[in-house]
């Protein structure tokens, strides 16, 4: 034990840091350059963000990437920071020692890079929990149930950091502003890094596994430089190395999909999880895992049977077999299943379209067989439309993301746009996806908002599924003119399909709902239809587990 007097001093790969130990108090005072701690305040603060980020991709193939979701994931993630900030400040006056500081940025590193092994798994066990107990708001809870278990125990560890160090750093009230003000800098710099990365570098190149172990890595990198250079040895830094290789091993390049095997793709972009499947009679592109399918190609080059046969309505409303050329644009073009549809049916057709996931273009291309003659622009359909002057027969609208449609492309602000670029008689065809049954449901909305923008508007049911097409233009001979168009039909095939299309169509009798730039409340609207769709499936499955029990339940799945 050294004297009281006695000064003991280590340089560190980090911060330069003098010790003095008082054998009256047996606490340890720090004194810390600031310059010198401000790159690791930058560290964790970019690790925090990219957890962040990371966090919306492991939960949106589970619960949506909508705004509800990015809610409860910036919600629970300050929370966890606030507390880890509490607990930080007072741990460092209480014991202004950084080797516990250090000790926690080992554990935080080890929890992160264990969420790409466990993760997935977490979340379907909660899910599993929940859905037999909770009978509305079901994704709301589940994502924030996911998120608490998950990320909040990591954050709170990391959000001590920040706190400590000003512990650290300040040795004198005179330049405490300077100091608090530079770590406060650090920090944003480190958040603003840790925003651009992931997004546009780590995810799209390496995918939301391995960004999560790229930045646990660097966590525990700053452990170790610390601990080395203090020349101090702990159990929890060789034990934190082996668990975090053990991590890499298990947890590299793993499917969010795991229950499905012999995926033909799966991969992320900038803006989405991408999955390709495909057997004997089709190709399926699923941007979501739990939710739907976006795009399907026939390999027999036969009609779908789903919602874009249906939407093919909508050229013989435009006048297709009037001996002249129609103009179409689709925006939402996805793999470009209503556009192949098109190509192949009908001749005399100028398509093009818009899809604001370039991905998704080049899967279309290698995949999906759409034509190179079609024309796709890499565009946010809205934009497209306040950048260009032209006008067209028909716009297809089929722009769901997820379990929800974008709010500037759900408004009357939007449908008056796509109006303008409309040719007079000129047909706007929406693909809506979720058939709500409660009164204000989102197709309720999105009906209405069109109507009051269109003076014609029809709506038809897809056969055994909960999308909806619905027809609107200014042209009060619409139905007529699809019914003149088709009578001119030779495809046997197509006659009876639009034969069914023409028993279901009904006039929507518009009411007001409306929904405006300043006021489109989707993501709610398509949690409630989502709840239903939810409840119907649970209340099935509960009706066989009461009267067969496990083993039925078990066998029905």
């Amino acid at each position: 034990m050294p004297k009281a007097d006695t000064i003991i001093s280590f340089s560190i790969a980090m911060p330069t840091t003098t010790t003095t130990l008082c054998p009256k108090t047996a606490k340890v005072a720090i004194v810390t350059a600031s310059d010198s701690i401000c790159p690791i305040v930058s560290a964790m603060a970019t690790c925090c963000v990219a957890v962040e980020l990371g966090a919306s991709r492991l939960l949106a193939p589970y619960f949506s990437s909508s705004q509800i979701v990015w809610t409860i994931i910036i919600g629970t993630i300050m929370i966890a920071m606030a507390l880890g900030n509490i607990y930080g400040g007072r741990s460092a006056d209480k014991n202004p020692n950084p080797d516990k500081l250090y000790g926690r940025i080992i554990i935080a590193a080890i929890w992160i890079a264990a969420i790409p092994v466990l993760g997935k798994y977490i979340i379907i066990g909660i899910s599993a929990l929940l859905i037999f107990t909770v009978n509305s708001n079901f994704l709301i809870i589940a994502a924030f149930a996911a998120c608490m278990v998950i990320f909040v125990f990591p954050l709170f560890l990391l959000g001590t950091v920040t706190p400590s160090l000003v512990k650290y750093t300040v040795d004198s009230l005179d330049d405490s502003g300077k100091v608090v003000g530079s770590l406060n800098a650090s920090n944003t710099i480190g958040s603003i890094i840790g925003t651009f990365v992931p997004t546009f570098i780590s995810i799209p190149a390496v995918g939301t596994s391995v960004t999560f172990l790229i930045f646990a890595g660097i966590l525990l990198l700053l452990a170790i430089m610390y601990f080395v250079s203090s020349k101090v040895f702990v159990k929890k830094l060789p034990i934190g190395i082996a668990a975090f290789i053990l991590c890499c091993v298990f947890g590299h390049g793993t499917s969010f999909a795991f229950w499905q095997k012999d995926l033909t793709y799966e991969g992320e972009s900038v803006y989405n999880y991408l999955q390709v499947y495909e057997d004997d009679e089709s190709v399926v592109l699923s941007t979501n895992v739990l939710f739907g399918v976006q795009s399907v190609y026939q390999k027999e080059k036969e009609l779908t049977g789903m919602y874009y046969d249906y939407a093919m309505a909508a050229p013989y409303m435009a006048g297709i077999n009037e001996d002249r050329e129609l103009d179409v644009l689709i925006l939402g073009m996805g793999t470009g299943t209503y556009a192949t549809q098109c190509n192949r049916y009908f001749d005399g057709m100028n398509i093009e379209g818009v899809e604001i996931d370039e991905k998704i273009t080049d899967l279309s291309r290698e995949y999906f067989e759409l034509p190179e003659d079609i024309k796709v622009t890499t565009y946010d359909g809205r934009a497209f439309l306040n950048a260009v002057d032209d006008r067209y027969d028909i716009i297809m609208v089929d722009a769901y993301q997820d379990i929800t449609i974008p709010f500037q492309m759900s408004s009357r602000e939007f449908f008056i746009l796509v109006k303008e670029h409309l040719k007079d008689n000129g047909v706007m065809v929406v693909n809506m996806n979720m058939r709500g049954t409660k009164e204000g449901n989102i197709n309720q909305y999105l009906s209405d908002t069109i109507s009051s923008v269109f003076s014609e508007v029809y709506t038809v049911d897809v056969a055994h599924s909960t999308n909806r097409e619905l027809f609107a233009s200014d042209n009060p001979d619409m139905i007529k003119r699809f019914e003149y168009n088709l009578a001119r039909e030779e495809d046997i095939s197509l006659i009876n399909l639009m034969g069914d299309v023409s028993d279901s169509l009904v006039r929507y009798d518009a009411g007001n709902y409306i929904m405006t730039d300043d006021k489109a409340p989707v993501e709610l609207l398509g949690m409630q239809v989502i709840d239903e769709l939810i409840k119907d499936e649970v209340d099935y499955y509960r009706d066989i587990y009461e009267k067969e029990g496990l083993e039925g339940l078990i066998n029905s799945l």
